[in-house]
């Protein structure tokens, strides 16, 4: 899978579940859809927590600006 954004890959998500749910595919390619989902989701939550773990809070202490991460 090509390297995409986070939001992209939510939206590729959300075009299988559509496929999934519309019930016109084939069990062999609903499960290659299923697997595909899966990959996107472990893909995105990786990026989520990266993302989360970039998140930093600026605190002014003693008027120098010092960051923390949450």
């Amino acid at each position: 899978m090509s390297k995409n954004t986070f939001e992209e890959n939510l939206e590729n998500l959300d075009e299988i579940i559509e496929k999934l749910e519309s019930g016109e595919l084939s069990l062999d390619d609903a499960i290659k859809e299923y697997e595909n989902a899966m990959k996107l989701i472990k893909t995105a939550s990786k990026m989520l927590n990266e993302a989360e773990g970039r998140l930093i809070k600026v605190i002014e202490k003693n008027g120098e600006i010092e960051t923390e991460e949450i």
